[in-house]
């Protein structure tokens, strides 16, 4: 059955899957066009996943980084919103299957972003905790609560150190930023929410494959960054991998054994593509090969932005890569692109302008790079900040954000250490993928 919209006309019928960056941008920019623009997302709020680690840790809540996906175009009258799973696409009918039905299309939009990625390791997927998602980042804030309670009612010394050592695999900005945090965690706010547990059995580790932190950014910010973390008391091991996790015990491949119940993977992500696409479209990491328009290969009128297109250049041989600013200026373009190829008209090819990349390590400790810029410290810090604040959805969640931050900073404080629901993970038994 194909499910027809609220505000059907005669205008081509543009379907965007995602309610991210790109997605919200691409919508943006098609306001007052003479299309019929409908959206599709399994949740009913955009993500702000930057600040993901910060719900994860306590600083914020998880209302202050997201916003109802109706309420950003609320007076935009050519948008219609479901809520739904897009199960696969149909490209040879203009169709995608989702869970309230079939859809058609006349252009369809894939900005569904990234999924974490195991590389196929399915114990580790089961026992790790991944932080994609803010229902993610909540049951990683129980689960982390809920091992510092057990903690405290533990008599046995493996089990107790097990309880009390964190592991953060992957450092990239999402390890460095969690692994900082969890550093001023342990600093700031268990000392003073656990006196009877001693501030020298808690740990915080961090795995990074490669030889260096923050690979996508320079060397001097890549080598602050260890430094920063090393000052805070993280221990930081590079060019070393994960190679077994049972929930209890994590290996590595310098034969090195960590007791831990508490393993954040932050070590990789892959396109969450659509079924239904040739496999030649489909490149290294899961993502669909885009042209210079962002056009999915071998298709006429399916497009993908974001996380989850490669655009394959000299320049870029793996494709751009996955941050913000890529799928919102990708959004823009296609914006006008999509009204050429409706006006039969050329469309322009896509280019990416670098701004500049930035991570925070703690508190007046980030790593900025802006061109040949390179700066670190407090500055990059109230650099991080202000970026980060401007490009939240919401007054609201500004205000709130930035109300949090301030609080935060002279109180050395997090006001959202609650346990709202038990995070309980099922044996490997009952769900091979459970989280």
């Amino acid at each position: 059955m194909d499910h027809q919209t609220n505000n059907s006309t005669k205008f081509p019928k543009i379907v965007i899957v995602g309610g991210g960056f790109g997605g919200i941008e691409l919508t943006k920019r098609l306001k007052n066009k003479e299309v019929e623009v409908l959206m599709l997302d399994r949740h009913n709020y955009h993500t702000f996943q930057p600040l993901l680690y910060q719900v994860a840790t306590g600083g914020l809540e998880a209302d202050s980084i997201a916003f109802p996906l109706r309420k950003i175009f609320k007076n935009q009258k050519n948008f219609t919103f479901r809520v739904t799973d897009v199960e696969s696409v149909d490209p040879s009918r203009n169709t995608v299957h989702t869970s309230i039905g079939e859809i058609s299309y006349d252009f369809l939009v894939m900005a569904t972003g990234s999924d974490t990625n195991f590389f196929g390791q399915k114990e580790i997927e089961h026992f790790s905790m991944a932080m994609k998602t803010i229902p993610e980042a909540l049951n990683l804030r129980s689960m982390i609560l809920q091992n510092l309670e057990e903690a405290l009612v533990v008599t046995d010394p493996v089990a107790k150190s097990s309880l009390l050592n964190f592991v953060v695999v992957g450092g990239g900005p999402t390890g460095v930023e969690l692994s900082g945090s969890l550093a001023e965690l342990k600093k700031h706010i268990l000392p003073k929410d656990y006196p009877e547990l001693s501030i020298e059995d808690i740990n915080v580790y961090l795995i990074e494959g490669s030889d260096e932190l923050l690979g996508v950014m320079s060397d001097q910010a890549s080598a602050k960054s260890k430094q920063f973390l090393e000052e805070m008391g993280v221990r930081v091991f590079t060019n070393l991998r994960v190679e077994a996790y049972d929930g209890n015990v994590i290996k590595l491949s310098d034969g090195q054994a960590i007791n831990t119940k508490n393993v954040l993977w932050s070590a990789g992500v892959k396109g969450a593509v659509l079924d239904g696409l040739p496999t030649e479209s489909i490149a290294r990491g899961n993502r669909v090969i885009v042209d210079e328009f962002n056009r999915v290969s071998g298709q006429a009128n399916i497009f993908a932005i974001g996380d989850v297109a490669a655009q394959i250049t000299p320049e870029t041989p793996n494709g751009l890569p996955g941050v913000a600013p890529v799928a919102i200026q990708q959004g823009t373009q296609l914006a006008k692109n999509i009204i050429r190829f409706i006006n039969n008209e050329q469309p322009e090819a896509f280019k990416y302008f670098d701004k500049g990349s930035m991570a925070t390590v703690g508190r007046n400790k980030a790593v900025v790079d802006i061109g040949k810029i390179r700066f670190q410290g407090v500055f990059a810090w109230f650099v991080w900040m202000f970026v980060h604040l401007m490009s939240l959805v919401g007054f609201r969640n500004k205000v709130v954000t930035f109300v949090n931050w301030v609080w935060s900073y002279f109180s050395y404080d997090r006001g959202t250490r609650l346990i709202i629901r038990r995070f309980s993970r099922q044996s490997m038994t009952e769900d091979p993928l459970a989280k």
